[in-house]
């Protein structure tokens, strides 16, 4: 689908004029977006726009990491938009020029239909320009990564909660899971901070410094998502070395505890021994008390030996 907004030279906002009409004299700037477009919608970039056929590839297949491109009277951007559901990363293509915007997507993007929505309704924006519209392109992309990783801040404080009460595997699974949404997350949100911060300082982008002040906001909200990114991960960090430590701990205290008991049995299970043995001469067999004091024996040296452990304070462990 090709949508179009146009602002004329006298205020008047077009909604979805031909793309023959964008080129007319009184159009004071238009913007088109490409959204989930056809093979032969597609195509469209290079007759009508006649874009770079390397920007127009980059539209085309996914691109790994936000970028800038500069291409005489027009700059490219590939922007990262955040899928919800999956936390990964999906490409919104921004191609701005002096008196427009063409915006590129392959999967409806709810960012760009609140920002075209706004732009509809809010007549102080028609006179700021194609850049301001990439503004709010960009800014409305970067504010939807907040509830994801608010979002992951919570399940991270869930989780240091009910440490010690947290069934072992389950626990380390829904760590490992949080830190790979982390690390989704981080590789998104660092690889946007990278671009704003080249927008921020490139020389090449004249338009861009009237509104300077604006990427800028952009650019300490990504400082600050980055921060939280590696927040989180420092705490799955330390809930996992607490994990490992408590759980190393509790098995120690496990181990005492049998060694205790194993050490009282040792002498028991040889007096046992011995007596179980099937010799024909053993005085001790014949004694009419023989078993009684035997027991008693074994009672006392077990009881003697766990104060002695107690007063060692093995059991304090």
């Amino acid at each position: 689908m090709i949508r179009t907004l146009a602002l004329t030279k006298d205020a008047t906002l077009l909604h979805n004029s031909p793309l023959e009409r964008l080129r007319a004299a009184d159009i004071e700037w238009y913007w088109v977006d490409f959204d989930s477009p056809s093979h032969e919608e597609a195509a469209l970039l290079d007759r009508v726009f006649h874009f770079h056929p390397l920007a127009i590839e980059d539209c085309l297949h996914f691109l790994q990491r936000p970028k800038m491109d500069y291409y005489g009277d027009y700059n490219f951007f590939v922007l990262h938009a955040l899928n919800q559901r999956t936390l990964d990363a999906e490409e919104v293509d921004l191609f701005v020029g002096g008196n427009y915007v063409v915006s590129f997507h392959l999967q409806q993007s709810e960012e760009l239909e609140e920002v075209w929505e706004k732009i509809s309704v809010n007549e102080a924006i028609w006179a700021k320009g194609p850049v301001y519209i990439a503004y709010l392109v960009m800014d409305k992309l970067v504010d939807q990564y907040f509830p994801a990783v608010y979002l992951i801040e919570e399940a991270v404080d869930k989780l240091d909660d009910n440490l010690k009460r947290a069934n072992g595997n389950r626990l380390m699974d829904e760590l490992f899971d949080i830190r790979g949404d982390l690390l989704k997350l981080r590789r998104t949100i660092n690889t946007m901070r990278d671009l704003l911060y080249r927008i921020l300082n490139s020389e090449r982008l004249a338009a861009f410094k009237e509104h300077h002040v604006y990427f800028v906001d952009i650019h300490d909200h990504l400082l600050r998502l980055s921060e939280l990114i590696e927040s989180n991960r420092e705490m799955t960090a330390d809930i996992r070395d607490s994990y490992t430590s408590f759980n190393s701990n509790r098995m120690n205290s496990i181990m005492m505890t049998l060694t205790i008991i194993s050490s009282i049995f040792i002498p028991l299970t040889f007096i046992a021994g011995v007596y179980g043995m099937n010799f024909e001469f053993m005085p001790e067999l014949k004694s009419h008390y023989g078993y009684f004091i035997v027991l008693i024996v074994m009672v006392l040296i077990g009881v003697g030996m766990y104060l002695w452990f107690r007063r060692k304070g093995w059991f304090k462990v």
